[in-house]
């Protein structure tokens, strides 16, 4: 069902600014990639390439060693990528059950999303504005999931939450790993996703500062810890901030480091 999705020497533009310098990275089918960095870092911009919501300027995207960077995003998707972006992009004036349905192949795979988030079969008739963050995060999450992906990019699916909220998640990105999907997340939790990943790697100012096992980087604080802290930061567009800005460092990074602002606002069920 799965695919492995190799970035391969990507060089990604806003504008005339190159965010994203030559990053290469592989995510195996079946396996959880963790994408770690700072804001201003450049993953989103990564992401946003990935999936042809902007073009790629230099290097290779492949998918089961077939490219695809020069492809508009409607043919990757048609080609099994997926892509959950930061913001909660639901259809807010249709009910969840109308929003599944949009995506859906096909009616087991509705049943299939309320498998995986019973809270949304009690809500199924309602309109998507209508439901909690968290709610809407789980909409999004199971609009992916019924397209059917071969691989499924995550973008900061914390944004906003509370971390009960974000906990209750997590068995859904190792659930649509174990069934054959390869999964690259962005997440600011950084110590929850490295606990469900097989890879890691932290992007610092547009290029790989660092890259080992998920293991590996728990055990290894300090270099993650300053991976973190050479970033800049990049604006909700992806534009680069001043330049004069302090990064925050990484949010609940590794273990024993501090979390501040690791939640921007409160969410619940």
């Amino acid at each position: 069902m799965g695919a492995e999705l190799v970035i391969d020497a990507v060089t990604i533009k806003r504008g005339e600014l190159p965010i994203v310098r030559d990053v290469s990275l592989t995510c195996p089918e079946g396996q959880v990639t963790v994408l770690l960095g700072s804001n201003g870092a450049g993953k989103t911009t990564l992401m946003d390439g990935v999936s042809g919501v902007i073009p790629v300027e230099h290097g290779t995207i492949t998918l089961d060693g077939q490219q695809v960077q020069r492809l508009a995003r409607d043919r990757r998707a048609a080609r099994g990528l997926a892509y959950v972006e930061q913001g909660r992009t639901v259809f807010a004036g249709l009910t969840v059950q109308e929003n599944l349905a949009v995506a859906a192949r096909g009616a087991r795979n509705v049943s299939r999303a309320y498998e995986l988030f019973p809270e949304l079969q009690a809500r199924k008739q309602v309109t998507a504005q209508m439901l909690s963050g968290g709610e809407q995060q789980m909409l999004v999450l199971a609009r992916a999931i019924v397209s059917q992906p071969r691989v499924l990019l995550i973008d900061e699916m914390s944004q906003g939450l509370a971390p009960v909220i974000v906990k209750r998640m997590i068995p859904f990105v190792q659930t649509a790993a174990r069934s054959g999907i390869a999964v690259l997340l962005v997440e600011q939790f950084a110590s929850l996703a490295l606990s469900i990943g097989a890879q890691a790697y932290v992007l610092s100012v547009g290029s790989i500062a660092l890259t080992g096992s998920c293991q590996d980087l728990l055990n290894r604080p300090d270099d993650v810890r300053r991976a973190y802290f050479a970033g800049g930061h990049e604006a909700s567009d992806g534009t680069p901030a001043a330049a004069a800005a302090q990064s925050p460092g990484p949010p609940d990074a590794v273990p024993q480091v501090p979390a501040p602002q690791a939640v921007k606002n409160g969410g619940s069920l």
